[in-house]
């Protein structure tokens, strides 16, 4: 029976193959299953299990695992491009300016420190290509490579010791991250839970949630003034969401046309400053909840679902006007938002609006609010995306210097495209949403076809690798790479800058670009806010390590 089962293997190429990364996802997976203390190596896992099995001589055609280490590799960043794309250039701003910075030193530095390496050690360009993509973590980097390396036509077709190289050093690498955080843990004598602690107290106050105050109009010279007329209303960015005339038990909604009188209370809805120079201009604070207040106005959460209003401001729909009522909060995420005029509504958003009862379903009919849609699919705009994306990519850019044109490669030019797209949300028709839970599953889903592929590709050799001189050089590099720049950086960062030990592991797990190190970071911090600082620098990290892995490919096999 085995026997029969063989030979029907080796007479179907498909059924073959499609057997050959089943085998290497089930015990790659498998190996991602296990940790110490909290920490694994995820869906890297794969990785080890393909370079097993190659390793038994168990091949794949290699036109077919070029084939699917790119298309997986193009579902991988264009994902990540969506994800990340709306919070891209906010994180250019403030303290992200200076965390990019920061990141951008990392990896040039680590771009140096191959190139010296490989000098010290006599190391084989090739291999130091595969070893900068390994020891900085970064999957798509070393595709984006390879890829060059085959279109600027340095070599017919890439070498498997780019792939060797790259399988040798990542483990390396996350191993270098952890003992860098420990290092700088013992230098800075860090105390992780007071760090913590006094970062999420330093965010609270810089982004506290909108809350709402009862005011009661005291100032004669607002008399008979629309709510939208008060003085500093627009200014204060507080929404009036209800009044209560003077005399009377009911409340009413507060649109823009309401009138306002002495004696009147009005529900007023922003932040701690802005309520506070709205007070000054309408009277004092009450203690009245005017919430709780009897009338026929009432509020209720709206899903954004509706094609037409995505990727328009609260302004411009006029929502008042049309149907009475009054966005107070704009949910996105975990992130809660004052509804500000100018808020733009993006595919998913959660609206508070307040208002009458047919007000509201009026409204909310006409936002969408069809919560069955957030978790459908449409792959249109995904696909569109990708092919543009695949386009602006294999596109040439002639770069003073270098002896090839520089493209930003399949993987490069679909990040950048989705990056661009994830922050419009729209074009024309096209919304581009995906629901966390696919989001995530063809995150999964690329990088496992990528990791199977490039160990199908490189396990022949990796054993021979490792226990040779030669590998022992490699892991020397590859400890070298990814240390060296993260100790530099982290002191810099810690004296020089102030950054909190928290804001700290999560840049320079981002920097590096590496899941399992966030996790490692979360797990000593005791909290979840070093993703913060991995989220502003990961987009930005993620461009310059798939060019500057072009520009070094190029340089050292030139």
């Amino acid at each position: 029976m085995l026997s029969a089962l063989r030979d029907s293997l080796v007479g179907n190429t498909v059924a073959y193959t499609i057997l050959v990364y089943a085998l290497a996802a089930v015990i790659g997976l498998a190996i991602a299953t296990v940790k110490i203390r909290g920490i694994g190596i995820g869906v890297t896992g794969v990785l080890f299990a393909a370079i097993i099995l190659a390793s038994l001589n168990l091949r794949v055609d290699h036109a077919v695992v070029d084939f699917v280490r790119d298309f997986g590799l193009v579902l991988f960043v264009f994902t990540i491009g969506l994800q990340l794309g709306p919070g891209f250039f906010a994180s250019l701003r403030s303290d992200g300016l200076r965390m990019n910075l920061v990141a951008l030193g990392i990896v040039i530095s680590g771009a140096v420190a191959t190139a010296l390496t490989g000098w010290m050690f006599r190391i084989d360009p090739a291999a130091s290509v595969g070893i900068f993509s390994g020891a900085t973590t970064n999957t798509p980097s070393l595709g984006a490579a390879q890829e060059t390396l085959v279109a600027s036509g340095i070599v017919e077709r890439v070498p498997d010791v780019v792939s060797v190289g790259y399988a040798v050093a990542y483990p390396i690498g996350i191993l270098g991250i952890i003992i860098t955080l420990l290092l700088l843990r013992r230098i800075f004598r860090v105390d992780p839970a007071a760090e913590a602690k006094a970062f999420a107290d330093r965010k609270a106050a810089e982004s506290p949630a909108p809350i709402k105050r009862t005011l009661l109009v005291e100032n004669p010279n607002i008399e008979g003034l629309t709510v939208s007329a008060i003085p500093s209303i627009r200014e204060s960015g507080v929404i009036i969401s209800r009044i209560r005339h003077a005399g009377l038990d009911d409340a009413h909604p507060a649109v823009g046309s309401t009138p306002v009188r002495v004696g009147d209370l009005l529900l007023a809805v922003g932040s701690v400053e802005g309520l506070e120079e709205l007070r000054v201009v309408v009277g004092r604070y009450s203690d009245v909840d005017l919430y709780r207040a009897p009338g026929p106005v009432s509020a209720k959460r709206v899903v954004v679902t509706r094609n037409e209003v995505v990727g328009k401001s609260l302004a411009t729909l006029g929502l008042p006007a049309k149907f009475g009522v009054v966005v107070t909060r704009v949910i996105r995420g975990d992130l809660e938002m004052v509804a500000s005029a100018d808020r733009v509504l993006k595919y998913g958003d959660m609206l508070q609006i307040v208002g009458e009862a047919d007000g509201l379903t009026q409204a909310s009919s006409y936002l969408g609010n069809a919560v069955k849609d957030l978790q459908a699919t449409n792959f249109l705009p995904v696909f569109a995306g990708i092919a543009v994306g695949v386009l602006a990519g294999v596109f040439p850019v002639a770069v003073p210097g270098l002896a090839a044109p520089m493209r930003l490669g399949i993987a490069g030019g679909a990040l950048i495209l989705a990056i661009l797209l994830g922050r419009l949300g729209k074009v024309g028709p096209l919304v581009f949403y995906l629901p966390d839970s696919v989001s995530m599953a063809l995150k999964e889903f690329g990088m496992l076809l990528f990791l199977a592929s490039i160990g199908l590709k490189s396990g022949h050799g990796f054993f021979a690798a490792v226990l040779s001189p030669t590998g022992v050089k490699w892991m020397a590099a590859a400890l070298l790479i990814s240390i060296v720049p993260l100790v530099i950086f982290g002191i810099v960062c810690r004296l020089g800058l102030g950054l909190n030990f928290v804001q700290l592991s999560g840049l320079l797990a981002g920097s590096m670009t590496d899941p399992p190190a966030l996790a490692f970071a979360g797990n000593i911090t005791g909290s979840d806010a070093p993703g913060v600082a991995y989220a502003t620098v990961y987009p930005l990290t993620m461009l310059l390590r798939i060019i500057v892995a072009q520009a070094l490919a190029i340089g050292l096999m030139s």
